[in-house]
């Protein structure tokens, strides 16, 4: 079957995985990201470089953007030609995480501009997308998410529909990173415990992710950690995403007044 061509914005740790999984499923691939070197390696796999976020859109397309955060977003979206280059019917899917303000107000101005913005946020590490294990949560119309559907197959082992409402998906995924951030910094400081009282803390890891942790963050961070409980908690993967994605949390349950306490205590843990 013939696959449309489709844009791809941001190649970082998370988005060239993804974008080579979209090429190896027979996507046609027009690529970009503010650091050119990176795409070499799609490039090589068949992808188009282009050289700014509107060269990779198809009017009527569909352009997929893996962002740091806000500020990047809104960089790409408000570049010159960006939203007249999408044009009608087009549909921009956002893996960032994102505060759902930023999307909802997004979400608008693609609107304003004939286009669809969908939210959807993606769950799983580097490694995790290399091997299409991702889990998808998506939010927005109902049309722009079916036409995604193959495209979303092609890199992630399921998905989760959360409504038509923009910002629902990153809510989501908020919720989950802040469940992900406070299990790192518990087993951290569990197995530093271990090691410092003699106790070998991958045999404790072992253990526990064998009995009563059996889900996938204790089983994946676990023997990670295990390997240097101190150095974890003095510097744990992902410090940078990790705050971004505690202050956004704490800002959505602030904004509803819902105290946040623990998320407090995780945020405020010092690298």
């Amino acid at each position: 079957m013939q696959r449309e061509t489709v844009g791809f914005i941001g190649l970082g740790d998370l988005g060239l995985p993804i974008a080579r999984n979209l090429l190896r499923a027979g996507y046609p691939l027009k690529v970009y990201n503010r650091t050119p070197a990176k795409a070499q390696p799609l490039v090589v796999e068949g992808a188009r470089q282009v050289f700014s976020a509107a060269e990779t859109l198809t009017p009527g397309g569909i352009v997929v953007s893996v962002l740091f955060d806000g500020a990047a977003l809104e960089e790409v979206v408000q570049s010159p030609g960006f939203l007249e280059g999408l044009g009608q019917g087009s549909v921009h899917l956002v893996m960032s995480t994102v505060a759902p303000a930023t999307a909802q107000s997004l979400a608008r101005l693609h609107a304003s501009h004939g286009c669809t913005y969908v939210d959807g946020p993606v769950f799983g590490r580097p490694e995790a997308a290399a091997a299409r294990q991702l889990w998808s949560c998506l939010a927005g119309p109902a049309g722009a998410k079916e036409r995604l559907k193959p495209l979303i197959e092609a890199v992630a082992q399921g998905s989760f529909d959360f409504g038509e409402g923009v910002g629902a998906a990153t809510i989501v995924k908020l919720c989950g990173n802040f469940l992900i951030g406070a299990a790192g910094r518990a087993m951290a400081e569990s197995l530093s415990m271990a090691s410092r009282q003699g106790v070998d803390p991958g045999a404790v890891i072992a253990m526990l992710t064998g009995t009563l942790f059996g889900g996938s963050i204790y089983q994946g961070y676990g023997p990670r950690i295990a390997a240097d409980p101190q150095g974890f908690a003095r510097a744990p993967a992902g410090q940078a995403i990790l705050q971004k994605d505690l202050g956004l949390f704490q800002a959505c349950a602030q904004e509803k007044g819902v105290p946040t306490p623990y998320a407090d205590l995780v945020r405020g843990v010092p690298s």
